[in-house]
């Protein structure tokens, strides 16, 4: 429910509702999503994703299958004070379509700073012109 002060909504619950999607929507129960920001050059599709506090060798896989890149991530975290615990815990998920001719199959990933950032290679499109030499006979 977002909760409005002087009519409008607080963001801390605005961006709550936005990033549980749109209501009338089911999501899977138990999964999260992951915020991410991406972009594509000349070059590559790069897909920048929010883990922060994960370890992304035991918490963190990445597939490409059919097109589509997964990226799947579990937190299990738990802070224990002199009074008090907290506990973080679930599993996160997104899933992005590739644009076409991406070559899943070559994509790196670097985490650093709490941000992975995926890297696929998009070979450039030839032209459809072909030049065709003519030899003198």
């Amino acid at each position: 429910m977002i909760e409005l002060l002087h009519g409008r909504p607080t963001l801390p619950d605005l961006f709550g509702w936005v990033e549980a999607g749109h209501p009338g929507t089911h999501g899977v129960p138990g999964l999260h999503a992951i915020r991410v920001e991406e972009h594509l050059t000349d070059e590559a599709y790069v897909l920048r994703a929010e883990l922060p506090g994960l370890d992304p060798a035991r918490d963190v896989e990445i597939t490409v299958e059919g097109g589509l890149l997964t990226l799947r991530a579990e937190r299990a975290a738990e802070l224990t004070e002199k009074h008090r615990t907290e506990f973080r815990y679930g599993t996160f998920a997104r899933c992005v379509r590739l644009p076409a001719g991406a070559k899943g199959d070559k994509a790196t990933a670097v985490y650093q700073d709490g941000v992975l950032t995926i890297t696929v290679p998009v070979p450039r499109a030839k032209s459809g012109t072909t030049t065709i030499p003519v030899r003198h006979g």
